[in-house]
């Protein structure tokens, strides 16, 4: 029996559950080298704001316990470089394409929606609310139901390509804000983003990150993330993207197990570029050996007795 590995997250469809997240997969050009791309369910591109930014102060990057802090501040070319020097290497693959996009004002997101609108090949926009190493914009709209609901709305008038809304774990409630944006036209929620963390360096007593703090990620933040992707299964009626410290296919498994439809795998690529392709063929193998025939039958099936 070979099982179905395809799933559905509102009109966006997968060949597989597992995509790459935002940001440490940069746009594809690298890890290209390394595996086939048109294995994966999906490419998250590395954030696009309106104009370049040029990013945090370096040091940006520190090793921790079991994770790894950045604050890379979302550096990137901009809309105009990434449209004709990015997404076409995008386009020649047989795989789901999401744009994730920021802005500091709502403004910024409405043009963005606008503009990727028009171009074809692009399956959905990550709206990307939860960055906590920018200043204006990220958490300012992703903390407060209120602007998640009216950015999410705008947006969705703005523009036909299906939304999904990356939500931070920096709030008190994940599930007021993943309602927010499902009330709002949200079509699927990815969760989580980085935890802000901080760490220092006791021989100078100065911050390891030029920003001082910024986006704790990798498997210590996986527990939380299996959790909340769990409380916002059991609130909304979308279906969830689960991120955070996915290493292995039975990382992967626990967040699907907890509701999630798909994953998203980001600092493990800087570990092993193969991850991807080994949790997909990880969790084939699981259904498989649980005669399991769709993969769409294992979300959320999880045994509470």
């Amino acid at each position: 029996m070979n099982p179905n590995l395809k799933i559905k997250l509102g009109r966006i469809s997968l060949k597989n559950p597992v995509l790459a997240a935002s940001g440490t997969f940069g746009y594809g050009e690298e890890y290209s080298r390394f595996i086939d791309l048109n294995e994966l369910g999906g490419i998250i591109t590395k954030t696009v704001t309106l104009e370049p930014r040029e990013g945090n102060r370096p040091p940006r990057l520190a090793e921790t316990p079991s994770g790894l802090l950045n604050s890379i501040g979302l550096e990137n070319p901009g809309l105009k470089i990434f449209l004709r020097e990015k997404l076409p290497l995008l386009q020649r693959f047989n795989t789901a394409l999401v744009v994730n996009i920021a802005g500091e004002k709502e403004e910024e997101y409405l043009r963005l929606a606008e503009r990727l609108n028009r171009v074809k090949g692009i399956d959905a926009l990550e709206i990307n609310i939860s960055c906590p190493n920018v200043k204006n914009g990220g958490l300012i709209f992703g903390t407060n139901p209120s602007l998640v609901f009216s950015l999410v709305k705008r947006i969705r008038e703005v523009t036909d390509i299906p939304l999904i809304t990356k939500l931070t774990p920096n709030v008190t409630d994940i599930t007021e804000i993943a309602k927010a944006a499902e009330e709002a036209g949200t079509e699927a929620l990815s969760l989580i983003n980085t935890l802000v963390g901080m760490a220092i360096d006791i021989e100078t007593r100065k911050p390891k990150l030029g920003n001082v703090t910024g986006g704790l990620s990798g498997p210590a933040i996986r527990p939380i993330a299996v959790r909340m992707v769990r409380q916002t299964f059991q609130k909304v009626n979308l279906p969830l993207i689960g991120v955070g410290g996915i290493m292995t296919a039975v990382d992967a498994l626990e967040f699907i197990l907890a509701g999630a439809s798909a994953v998203a795998i980001g600092t493990a690529n800087f570990i092993d570029p193969k991850t991807m392709i080994k949790v997909k063929e990880g969790i084939g193998e699981y259904l498989q050996r649980n005669n399991i025939r769709e993969f769409k039958d294992l979300v959320g099936w999880l045994n509470l007795n």
